[in-house]
């Protein structure tokens, strides 16, 4: 199965760890968004896109290399992030636009995940930022079980 997991990890390396677990699971093509291409999608059967988040959305320039996409019926994806804090209402949307601007190019977002993060944005700084240790080992195996049910469910759809 040809498989490209795009990530955004900006500051700690945080969702790069994640994104590296599951390709641990999955194999296929690690690549950070700065070297993604519209043909990788293309060529892909299952792609990943993941991103920190920042200020309650995914990196400014992952959604732009997502929203330059073109259509694509029933191409399969699955979304992952970290955060300083819980998804929410006001503060952590998550993966939400993600999703939204993907299924309105003829995604199926097949699955998410996110994960808590050590975070030092603006004031948090201050006091040393929170979360220190995460993503921690369970954090990177509940990432490395959400890959295999990703496949898991794959299997059973066939």
């Amino acid at each position: 199965m040809n498989i490209i997991i795009i990530y955004a990890s900006m500051h700690h390396g945080n969702t790069k760890k994640i994104a590296e677990a599951i390709h641990s699971q999955l194999g296929g093509r690690l690549i950070n968004f700065t070297e993604a291409k519209n043909e990788d999608i293309v060529n892909a059967e299952l792609i990943g896109f993941g991103s920190g988040i920042y200020m309650a959305k995914f990196h400014t320039a992952l959604l732009g290399f997502i929203k330059s996409l073109p259509f694509m019926e029933n191409k399969k994806c699955f979304i992952f992030s970290t955060a300083g804090i819980r998804k929410n209402i006001f503060l952590n949307k998550g993966n939400k636009l993600a999703k939204k601007i993907l299924e309105n190019k003829g995604f199926e977002v097949v699955g998410e995940f996110d994960c808590l993060a050590y975070d030092t944005y603006g004031p948090l700084k201050l006091i040393g930022g929170i979360n220190k240790g995460r993503p921690n080992e369970k954090d990177l195996e509940d990432a490395r079980k959400f890959a295999k049910s990703i496949i898991l469910d794959r299997v059973k759809r066939k």
